[in-house]
């Protein structure tokens, strides 16, 4: 029988930021515990309006977050709430706060544990790929990949690269990322969003990036789209993001189609849902209306997880049984 509006189909999400998931009551939960004092008119403060706004919202979040139990709080919450758009997988971002005064080992346990629960409470794969901000210095990068490396038993697959892209390109980084590598890390770095091809050839080349997050300003280099081709590279869409970035004018004229016309698998993802006011199936759905299917999208996630074999029989077993339809 097809899928209902009760029944959403299996989906998979690469790219979201735990921070950026937080929604309000969350919020104001986490923020009496930690007696952090928040605005009386929260929700419009969380309400996107432009990228000025997206950072104090993103800030106003964050420094809410002080405690182990905040951290592992955020991702089962996130999972409950993707379960109920039908994700069964999810690759979570998060930043371990090293300029914030924050033990790391708390923020990295916090997170790992938390995935553990939401495995546990609501049946869905959650794995984690911490990001290195561009602001950081090579020392704090350093110190987040070994960090990274440590809690790799503990569910973390990869590391990133974050940030405001715009002079700020990936090759100082390069050693960290080498060090990530070296410890059995993937390198799933930001680019190709803020900046244009030159910010991906960067990453792919000087970070080794097995999967690139973003990546839609690749169309500005004809040549580089056949490169992402043929090496068989997953981009990270997030559509909605996109537009209310301004990274591209609107969702009709995203270059998603192009890139998947080109031969490049593209993955769909929210980014930071609670602050641009989306979820997986506003996501998919914008996808759909740019000719991706629901199980293209899968099937690109599948492609481009992080996760063991096993993990991934799994989920194309998942993929294979359910019925799609004419989706």
């Amino acid at each position: 029988m097809p899928p209902t509006a009760l029944e959403p189909f299996p989906k998979i999400e690469l790219h979201v930021h735990l921070e950026g998931t937080v929604r309000p009551d969350t919020l104001r939960a986490i923020a009496k515990r930690n007696d952090y004092a928040l605005p009386d008119e929260l929700e419009s403060r969380l309400e996107f309006r432009d990228f000025a706004h997206f950072l104090d919202a993103f800030v106003l979040t964050t420094g809410a977050l002080q405690h182990y139990q905040d951290f592992r709080q955020i991702v089962v919450a996130y999972a409950a709430e993707a379960k109920e758009h039908g994700a069964v997988y999810l690759e979570a971002i998060f930043a371990p706060r090293i300029l914030h005064g924050i033990d790391t080992d708390e923020v990295f346990a916090g997170y790992c544990d938390g995935a553990q629960e939401a495995r546990e409470a609501h049946g869905i794969e959650v794995w984690l790929t911490p990001d290195i901000p561009r602001v950081y210095t090579l020392e704090d990068a350093m110190k987040t990949a070994r960090y990274a490396v440590k809690y790799r038993e503990r569910g973390v697959l990869g590391i990133g690269l974050g940030g405001p892209e715009e002079g700020n390109p990936p090759e100082p980084y390069a050693e960290a990322f080498a060090l990530a590598r070296d410890g059995g890390l993937a390198s799933v770095p930001h680019a190709g969003e803020g900046a244009g091809a030159e910010s991906v050839r960067g990453a792919l080349e000087t970070l080794g990036a097995d999967r690139i997050r973003h990546g839609v300003r690749a169309v500005e280099d004809p040549g580089l789209v056949d490169e992402l081709a043929d090496r068989g590279t997953i981009l990270d869409i997030c559509p909605i993001s996109n537009v209310r970035l301004g990274i591209v004018s609107s969702l009709e004229e995203h270059p998603l189609p192009q890139l998947v016309a080109a031969g490049i698998p593209c993955s769909i993802s929210t980014d930071d849902p609670a602050i641009f006011d989306t979820d997986l199936t506003r996501d998919y759905e914008a996808a759909a209306t740019l000719g991706v299917s629901p199980r293209a999208a899968y099937e690109a996630g599948v492609a481009g997880a992080l996760c063991d074999d096993a993990t991934r029989r799994h989920l194309r077993q998942i993929g294979d049984s359910h019925d799609w339809g004419d989706r």
